[in-house]
């Protein structure tokens, strides 16, 4: 009898429900402008960074995340994890989620995507011929699975709105690591977030602060990117071959698609 498990490979708060692009602005504000909180210089460094983001074919990045976990007595826990991608648009990817609890693995060749836990040997593999972007919106939709960074695909396209912010300012510079950067801050719906883009010729982003506004203890995650191009993954990296002793299990659909 085949083995069904629900797999959910995510990295929690680096989703962001917000636009492309980070780049630095030509000109930046040095303050909002009080009758209109959303700065279109803050709004144009987004979308200078979700243009230089679609630009790029292969890349490596890794993430090193820490989030905040609220007990009910308003006591706050922290909590880490990494992940690292390697893409080859449109049609490859790998990537690898570490936390306390494991690690989970993506692999994704332009034929099929496997998803792999190291420590039980489990793997699954779905064929699935599309693009990158299609395959986020596949695996979240019907396996309730998110590959991490995925808002990484969606800054600079069609799919990543700018018009839904409350409030969007320039910050000031700081460094993150040996890397300027420009920093930006936004306001929309239930979360504050923070961006800081590097301020030379590629505006790649390099922090991310999220600040949940709907929890009255306003839990943090923060996420330091690290860059590698070119890259150094070899072709064979994106293709999953089985270890000694692996086991292949069903993954179960989060619903019904009729």
């Amino acid at each position: 009898m085949k083995k069904r498990v629900s797999c959910i490979l995510m990295l929690a708060a680096t989703t962001l429900a917000a636009p492309p692009v980070f780049a630095q602005a030509s000109a930046p504000a040095a303050a909002q402008n009080a009758t209109n909180p959303v700065d279109p210089a803050a709004v144009e460094a987004l979308q200078k960074m979700g243009t230089w983001l679609q630009s790029l074919k292969r890349f490596s990045v890794s993430t090193d995340l820490t989030g905040e976990r609220v007990l009910e007595d308003g006591q706050k826990l922290q909590h880490s994890a990494n992940a690292e991608l390697d893409v080859d648009r449109p049609h490859r990817i790998r990537a690898v989620l570490t936390t306390a609890r494991g690690k989970r693995e993506i692999f994704f060749d332009g034929k099929a995507v496997t998803l792999y836990t190291p420590a039980q040997k489990y793997f699954s593999t779905v064929a699935f011929d599309g693009t990158i972007g299609g395959l986020i919106d596949r695996l979240r939709d019907n396996y309730g699975v998110e590959i991490p960074l995925a808002d990484l695909f969606v800054w600079g396209t069609p799919e990543a709105p700018t018009g839904q912010f409350e409030s969007a300012m320039y910050a000031g510079q700081d460094y993150i690591n040996d890397d300027l950067c420009n920093h930006y801050a936004f306001r929309q719906k239930a979360i504050d977030w923070q961006i800081w883009i590097s301020a030379g010729a590629s505006p790649m982003p390099r922090k991310i602060v999220i600040t949940r506004r709907d929890d009255d203890a306003r839990p943090q995650s923060v996420s330091i990117l690290d860059w590698t191009i070119p890259p150094r993954f070899k072709d064979s990296d994106f293709a999953f071959h089985p270890p000694a002793g692996a086991k292949k299990i069903e993954i179960v659909p989060v619903k019904n698609k009729g």
